[in-house]
């Protein structure tokens, strides 16, 4: 259109043409930057339905556990593991989309989305993977080859079915001109930012899918294999855990699901035939015998079509002395804090009820449940003493010392995050102040009401309740990018005890960004 002597209008023409046919490709390229952006709101609808699939399949593992453990503990720790494995991947990836969406204003702006920088920063240098990005293809190695070792070595079927090792390929990809490129280059230099995005989140639905199916397999597996009653465990109930000399043994030997239409044709239970059976169940009642390990051996015999099917039956139980002495255990272990509702468990075995008296202790309503407060108590340890009395009628007692310490040191927090944090100046102004106890057993809340706020060569400024007031932010905005602001002598205190009075709080440190 340009070549040759053309008059002024029809340059004109020309350019108008030029104007019309880029207006067109920008239109496009926004429509399909909504696309993807579209696309990846389904995806993560997707994924959350995975999810949510992948839940109820180990809350139903959990049951069989407690229905059959012999049978489907070891299936339980498997299904663990590839979930544990399947989660970190996803909760990682999730951090690099995260740390994408902060590169823009709005993540829902999807037209905006257009530039590949951010991405190509973060997994490339200087024409290499960056540090980052072989971090990234890491994770989808170990991911892939954790998860196929534990299929490989129990569930080869199942390993079969899924093909992690093509599905989780981070190997050279030959693209449509028979050129090999890296597995990283290939999927992710060079896209815009909403397309890396969706990207991510498909690589995050394909592991949800996997796991949902391996799970499934897993489930569905067992369960065929429990069809045939020859594959039923018989299980030895006991109605309590220990019996004192003298005393019957009671209990109960039921197979691993119990069917209440089921019919015994014959059994025996050490050496005696047993005649008293209901609704599925054999139930138990001879004399426990001496102290020590006893053994309870026999068999159930039933008709499954025209044969006998006999499941054996073979368990031990143990008879222990009377008891005398008591067990006393702290609920959050041999400490009891100043400043807390101390939970304590208070009992004695066979002892249907006790009494227990020490400093601050005080029954909790329940069946051997007590709570201990000791904030006033300026001794060290305090005893619990303990008694009750056998069926028999004999007394027994008991004591046990326990350490009274105060609550550890609180440490400052700003947005959650404790000790040294990067944040930008804009975040700092709206976060909140706050005080928390990390790894301590109890779960407090404190309440913030006031700290120092220090910008490096500014005054200290006292600040009231738990955000930077208007000086504080004054202050802030006079800062330069990369100094540290301290947040110290952070004023805490329990919610609902005021009157304890905390540990000095540890400061908290903010690294500016911008």
């Amino acid at each position: 259109m340009a070549s040759g002597k053309q008059s002024p209008r029809q340059k004109m023409i020309n350019l108008m043409y030029l104007v019309f046919i880029a207006m067109m490709a920008l239109n496009m390229s926004k429509e399909v930057l909504t696309a993807f952006g579209l696309m990846n709101e389904k995806l993560n609808e997707t994924s959350a339905n995975y999810a949510q699939r992948n839940q109820a399949l180990l809350a139903g593992l959990d049951m069989k556990v407690e229905e059959q453990p012999a049978k489907y503990t070891s299936i339980k720790e498997d299904a663990d593991r590839i979930h544990q494995l399947s989660n970190d991947l996803n909760e990682y990836i999730e951090g690099i989309k995260e740390q994408l969406r902060a590169s823009v204003d709005d993540p829902t702006d999807y037209e905006t989305m257009d530039k590949a920088n951010t991405m190509d920063q973060m997994f490339f240098q200087s024409g290499r993977v960056s540090p980052d990005g072989q971090a990234f293809v890491d994770q989808i190695d170990q991911y892939r080859e954790g998860v196929s070792a534990i299929l490989s070595e129990d569930y080869p079927a199942i390993a079969s079915k899924v093909n992690l090792q093509k599905d989780f390929s981070t190997a050279e990809v030959t693209t449509r001109e028979n050129i090999k490129k890296p597995w990283l280059e290939y999927h992710y230099q060079g896209f815009p930012l909403i397309a890396s995005i969706t990207k991510l989140t498909q690589l995050q639905a394909d592991i949800k899918s996997t796991e949902t199916e391996i799970l499934s397999s897993m489930f569905s597996g067992q369960l065929q294999s429990d069809v045939s009653l020859t594959n039923y465990q018989a299980i030895v109930v006991p109605d309590k855990t220990a019996f004192f000399s003298g005393e019957n043994f009671k209990g109960k030997v039921v197979l691993g699901r119990v069917d209440n239409t089921l019919q015994f044709d014959n059994v025996t239970i050490n050496g005696r035939d047993i005649e008293s059976t209901e609704a599925g169940q054999v139930v138990l009642d001879f004399p426990a015998g001496n102290v020590g390990e006893q053994e309870i051996s026999g068999q159930l015999e039933f008709k499954e079509g025209d044969s006998t099917v006999v499941i054996p039956v073979k368990s031990s139980y143990s008879v222990i002395p009377m008891p005398n002495s008591a067990v006393i255990s702290a609920d959050k272990m041999n400490v009891v804090y100043r400043g807390v509702q101390n939970p304590m468990t208070i009992s004695i075995p066979g002892v249907p009820s006790v009494s227990a008296n020490a400093p601050g202790l005080r029954s909790a309503g329940g069946a051997g449940k007590y709570v201990i407060d000791v904030t006033t108590l300026q001794a060290r340890e305090v005893t619990i003493n303990v008694s009750g009395q056998l069926p028999n009628g004999t007394s027994v007692s008991d004591s046990k010392k326990f350490r009274v310490k105060d609550i550890p040191r609180p440490v400052g927090t700003i947005r959650g995050e404790d000790g040294a944090v990067s944040m930008q100046r804009n975040s700092l102004e709206i976060a909140t102040v706050g005080a928390a106890l990390p790894d301590f057993d109890f779960d407090l809340k404190l309440n913030v009401t006031g700290f120092k706020f220090k910008v490096p060569g500014q005054p200290t400024i006292q600040v009231n309740g738990g955000r930077l007031d208007d000086r504080a932010k004054s202050a802030l905005r006079r800062a330069g990018r990369g100094e540290s602001v301290q947040i110290y002598d952070i004023e805490a205190s329990l919610a609902g005890n005021s009157s304890y009075k905390l540990k000095k709080v540890a400061p908290v440190v903010i690294e500016l960004t911008n």
